[in-house]
């Protein structure tokens, strides 16, 4: 963050102008952590008419599946990112078990 110029150095800002560069989601209704993933995930992958469901597999699912079926999607080239990342969590799963 850089300082403002009208300020000289060593005097105080106040704790709104502090804030002002970064970027906050101001989605009130994100109280949980798991939300705030499952709504990342769903815009990472596209698909946000669906993001309930993001919202369910990362409030249920273990977050080190979840996260190697993403970087799998990420570094893949498809037209359905959501669709591969769901048949990559499947596969990764059932590998599980």
């Amino acid at each position: 963050m850089t300082r403002s110029a009208s300020k000289p150095a060593g005097s105080f800002q106040s704790l709104k102008s502090l804030f002002d560069d970064y970027q906050v989601n101001k989605n009130k209704y994100v109280t949980k952590e798991y939300q705030d993933y499952g709504l990342r995930l769903a815009y990472e992958l596209d698909d946000v008419a669906h993001k309930s469901l993001y919202i369910k597999l990362a409030k249920e699912e273990r977050r080190s599946l979840l996260e190697q079926a993403r970087s799998y999607v990420a570094d893949a080239k498809a037209q359905s990112k959501a669709r591969l990342f769901m048949w990559k969590l499947k596969q990764l799963k059932s590998d599980k078990r």
